[in-house]
């Protein structure tokens, strides 16, 4: 088995310390206030937004960073790593994926732009369904 380089780019550490500047305005007080209230990390996602990290595996050409997956995993992982919570920005990062690769050009010019500025909201959810639980790779 071929070992993985774990070894950060000059862009990927730059990247990781964009997110890392973003997430030091947003301690653990803001994130337990948010809980307790039971309420969308609005500024939050819209500051990651206006900075282009949710838009960075959307293609250039419709207004995003054209960044690959180890670097959407690197923002996410860095929004943890910083005492975070990335569930949000996880469906506006990796659910147009489907758009990406299902979508017809007109979709993609339409919706991936709106996307990119945070226009257009993403999200997901799953049912538990008979015994399949919340296992999505098992859904039908």
């Amino acid at each position: 088995m071929a070992a993985i380089n774990r070894s950060l780019t000059d862009e990927q550490r730059a990247l990781k310390a964009g997110v890392l500047e973003i997430c030091k305005r947003y301690p653990g007080e803001y994130w337990r206030d948010l809980d307790t209230r039971r309420e969308y990390p609005e500024k939050f996602v819209n500051e990651l937004t206006q900075a282009g990290y949710l838009a960075a595996l959307i293609p250039q050409e419709h207004g995003g960073a054209g960044l690959g997956i180890a670097e959407g995993a690197l923002i996410l992982e860095t929004i943890h790593a910083a005492g975070g919570n990335a569930a949000a920005c996880h469906a506006q990062m990796y659910i147009m994926g489907t758009l990406l690769r299902h979508g017809s050009a007109d979709q993609k010019r339409a919706y991936l732009p709106k996307i990119a500025t945070g226009e257009l909201r993403l999200s997901s959810s799953w049912t538990s369904a008979g015994s399949r639980g919340s296992r999505s790779a098992r859904s039908e």
